[in-house]
């Protein structure tokens, strides 16, 4: 039986497919889902969620959000998903020196430093797993 695996965001639905398994960043550590896993609801974190499909991977940067599981179907409910091979990593680094700056300047609210330190992570996170999976090409059973 084919796990579904629906990964959304509040903008898009960034992927829908069957799958053979998938490896998601909990809170906690990396959850692993195979086809008739017993219901389950999760905090997601930062980090790299993988999808196996007919020996095949592909990897997101999830940036926190929710993890739905039942024994057929899971949900990944993203605050930002980014499909690897598609990060645009000027755009990261960018980002990345973005956030720095912002950080240096410091601020007067709470809220606007926590912004800022939220931007730094995801841009680390999309600048690390774009840059791996780069340097390591698409992966599959040899």
């Amino acid at each position: 039986m084919p796990l579904r695996l629906e990964i959304v965001t509040p903008e898009r639905l960034a992927y829908e497919d069957d799958v053979d398994s998938v490896v998601c960043p909990g809170v906690d550590g990396e959850l692993g889902v195979l086809p008739h896993h017993a219901p389950l609801l999760s905090t997601l974190g930062f980090g790299e969620l993988r999808i196996r499909k007919g020996g095949q991977e592909e990897y997101f940067a999830i940036a926190g959000g929710f993890l739905q599981v039942r024994p057929d179907k899971v949900v990944v409910m993203a605050e930002t998903a980014d499909l690897a091979s598609e990060i645009d990593l000027a755009g990261a680094e960018e980002a990345r020196r973005d956030a720095e700056r912002a950080l240096a300047e410091g601020f007067e609210e709470p809220a606007d430093l926590a912004r800022a330190r939220a931007a730094l992570q995801r841009a680390l996170l999309r600048i690390r797993v774009g840059e791996r999976r780069r340097r390591e090409g698409p992966r599959g059973r040899g």
